[in-house]
């Protein structure tokens, strides 16, 4: 039974996504949408529907995180949206990087904000195992252009400032495809009132932290939630407080599950965070976990 319930939820979001392939581009699997307003309908929670989020885009197939080519190969096997990492270069320029550092994911070292955007463009990703690639920093405007009609994109909090985010979104009009992350009401506030209807990925972990959203009227329809890395008891409270607002609940699995030894552990564990009632799965391996998940389908019929 309870196999045949996580086929059913991967199904729903698969029939759903598959209508929107591109006929001229049928090998993507793309997200594409014309509007905040049907973002926000694709987000809101409704029972038997998953959604696949790529951490960093992915590591997978020796490509590297937070590069284009690196959700693109994702787009090939499965619909997903990407959690992706802004930093500002010494020159202002926003590209993409998970760390403050360049040491472990280019052939750079020091720190990103020391290095020029023309300078940062000589420089090569790596891949997880730290083997040089051909490829090369993004910036976060090329990510966006290439986003479109294509994916959704979440922006982490790092070390750009507010203002700049928002301006970029508004820059590029990418309020139909370019959700935020927000650690509290405030943040969330801040990005509503310069777009009522930005999206938001928002930290939401405590019934303290949905009341703090709650009594600062921020509206759940224009959301989802991070309710953190484990399946434990405890996230069954915060499902029922969200997912009665219309809020999809994200696990990330980056930082427990995906560091399992083997596929079968692994599969097993993205199959359970269904089960246990998060509707959307955050992996470094989105490739991998699409394929758990389209097998519980074919073990399920």
């Amino acid at each position: 039974m309870r196999s045949n319930i996580v086929g059913l939820v991967f199904l729903a979001v698969m029939v759903s996504s598959v209508s929107l392939i591109h006929a001229q581009d049928a090998q993507l699997h793309r997200l594409d949408f014309k509007s905040a307003k049907q973002l926000h309908r694709f987000f809101k929670y409704k029972s038997g529907k998953a959604v696949i989020s790529g951490h960093r885009g992915t590591v997978e197939l020796g490509l590297p995180e937070n590069s284009i080519a690196g959700m693109e190969a994702v787009l090939m096997h499965t619909p997903a949206f990407f959690e992706i990492d802004p930093r500002l270069t010494k020159d202002s320029i926003v590209i993409l990087m998970h760390d403050a550092t360049l040491d472990r994911t280019t052939n750079g070292t020091g720190k990103v904000a020391d290095y020029t955007w023309a300078e940062l463009q000589q420089l090569r990703l790596k891949d997880k195992d730290g083997n040089l690639t051909e490829h090369r920093i993004p910036t976060l405007s090329e990510v966006i252009e290439w986003a479109r009609g294509k994916t959704v994109l979440n922006l982490d909090q790092k070390d750009v400032p507010v203002e700049v985010s928002a301006d970029l979104i508004r820059k590029h009009n990418a309020y139909a495809f370019v959700m935020v992350t927000v650690h509290s009401p405030e943040q969330a506030r801040f990005y509503l009132d310069k777009h009522k209807h930005q999206m938001l990925s928002a930290h939401i972990q405590t019934r303290e932290k949905f009341d703090a959203y709650k009594n600062a009227r921020i509206p759940f329809n224009r959301m989802i939630a991070y309710i953190g890395p484990h399946i434990k008891p405890e996230n069954r409270a915060m499902y029922q407080l969200l997912n009665r607002e219309g809020v999809m609940c994200m696990i990330s699995s980056a930082p427990t599950y995906d560091k399992l030894p083997t596929r079968t552990e692994r599969a097993a564990a993205y199959r359970a965070i269904f089960a246990d009632g998060a509707s959307i799965l955050e992996s470094d391996l989105p490739i991998e976990a699409g394929e758990a998940l389209i097998q519980a389908v074919a073990d399920a019929t």
